[in-house]
């Protein structure tokens, strides 16, 4: 198997990366560190650093210093868990799933999964099976359905599941066919644009603008992380948006957050005037709806050619299901993870990664392929299109290799994280909150701004210096 280094060093050449700046990187700690036969914590460690050396290139680009980069693996993967580990006043983290999320049996004997933790979700689900939102009523007209069939369904009518299927049948699929076509992270040139030279600041990052149009992790984290490198990070929320507060109270952290409606034309105007002085626009939305709106890609290049627009899908942009929601433990099932893990264990029935490692390394890899885009801009102009999915993030993890005794690592104990948390303030009390693994010498990465309730902000960029 690869070292971590040698996947680094691919991920980072793939990207177009400078083979040198691989120099100047540390990455210490061993596998496993977490209870799983997939290598979770190599894949959180590479992730996290791609995303820290483009920040340190951008520095050495704008400032002409040079520094160097480390990240420990234990530290990468609490932080690819950082959710789990918040503390706000003191105060653990509520249940992380809705009553009728999880596993299921269906009456072909397999098993499916239910994202409910949205109410339309939820309610999508239930309108289907014509039942009432209790598990055993669930189950109960579950064993009505085969598995597929309600996987189908349950997508047309809106809701987001996933039957399990082991990689072999994943595989055959064409989905998995049309990704196997694509890399990690894709970068096409949409428009022609000047360079746009870097602002002032003393930051890799300061005085960049990014529009985050996200929500849950993946997106949020890769704002999160564009932040801690002094970005201006705009999160665009709706007031009617349903939203899960604990993710966005951890990914708010760095952020200025903005109630803006976009099923108003007022709206929308606000959003093309942001957008017209932004940098970057990072988007999770579902497939082809912001689109619809005035927000593709190609929108965007208009209203501001050099914008780099980032775009997160679930299943990739190529494909019969390039349309399809989902949410990283929907991926997990639908694409083989739960079924292998679940093999490894000796159990019948799924087992999930011992973290939301697609959702996270999704988002740093949306950071890097950002930083990377808009590192592009400032030398050769055009605007830039940057995509990353759930699934192709999946596709990378798979092709790392198992670890044959990985299931028999113990999970972190308190005493374990506890040296990786750090006391912030934020405008839900004192959070105490895992801190950036990824340790720059010249230009640490931090939060400026605290974590605040969603809308706290006017839908205005501060003024660079």
């Amino acid at each position: 198997m690869q070292s971590p280094r040698e996947i680094l060093t691919d991920v980072w050449n793939s990207a177009g990366g400078d083979p040198a700046a691989l120099e100047a990187v540390t990455l210490s700690g061993d596998e496993p560190q977490l209870p799983s036969s997939f290598r979770v914590a190599a894949a959180a460690q590479v992730s996290i650093a791609a995303s820290a050396l483009a920040a340190a290139e951008i520095w050495q680009q704008r400032s002409g210093e040079k520094q160097t980069v480390s990240v420990d693996m234990r530290h990468a993967a609490i932080e690819c868990r950082s959710e789990r580990y918040l503390r706000v006043a003191g105060k653990p983290p509520p249940p992380a799933w809705d009553a009728i999320a999880g596993v299921y049996r269906t009456g072909d004997g397999r098993f499916v999964r239910l994202h409910t933790n949205f109410p339309h979700h939820r309610a999508a689900v239930c309108e289907v099976l014509g039942c009432k939102a209790e598990r055993d009523d669930v189950q109960a007209a579950l064993m009505k359905w085969q598995a597929e069939a309600f996987e189908t369904a349950a997508y047309a009518a809106g809701g987001v599941v996933a039957m399990m299927r082991s990689h072999e049948e994943w595989s055959a699929t064409p989905q998995a066919k049309a990704l196997a076509q694509l890399p990690l992270i894709s970068f096409e040139k949409i428009g022609e644009a000047a360079p746009k030279p870097w602002p002032k600041g003393d930051r890799p990052l300061a005085g960049i603008r990014v529009l985050d149009l996200s929500r849950v992790i993946a997106g949020p984290v890769a704002g999160r992380t564009l932040a801690a490198h002094g970005a201006d990070v705009m999160l665009i929320s709706g007031p009617d948006l349903p939203a899960i507060p604990w993710l966005s109270i951890d990914n708010g952290r760095g952020k200025l957050s903005s109630f803006v409606e976009l099923k108003r034309e007022e709206g929308r105007t606000a959003l093309r005037e942001l957008l017209a002085a932004a940098d970057i626009f990072s988007q999770g939305y579902r497939p082809r709806a912001l689109a619809a709106l005035g927000f593709a890609p190609q929108d965007a290049a208009r209203i501001n050619p050099g914008i780099v627009y980032v775009t997160l899908s679930a299943y990739g942009h190529a494909g019969p299901w390039a349309e399809r929601r989902g949410f990283d433990s929907l991926v997990q099932t639908a694409t083989g993870f739960n079924h292998a893990e679940g093999q490894a264990a000796g159990i019948d029935g799924p087992k999930e990664l011992p973290a939301q490692m697609l959702d996270h390394a999704t988002g740093y890899f949306m950071a890097f392929g950002a930083m990377m885009a808009r590192a592009r801009q400032a030398c050769e102009g055009g605007s830039w299109h940057v995509r990353v999915s759930l699934a192709q993030t999946g596709r990378w993890l798979w092709n790392l290799g198992r670890l044959d005794q990985g299931l028999k690592t113990p999970d972190f104990s308190a005493d374990t994280v506890e040296p990786f948390l750090a006391e912030l303030a934020s405008g839900f009390g004192a959070l105490h909150a895992v801190s950036s693994s990824a340790i720059l010498s010249k230009t640490p990465a931090f939060w400026a701004r605290p974590s605040m309730p969603l809308g706290s902000h006017e839908a205005r960029w501060p003024i660079r210096n």
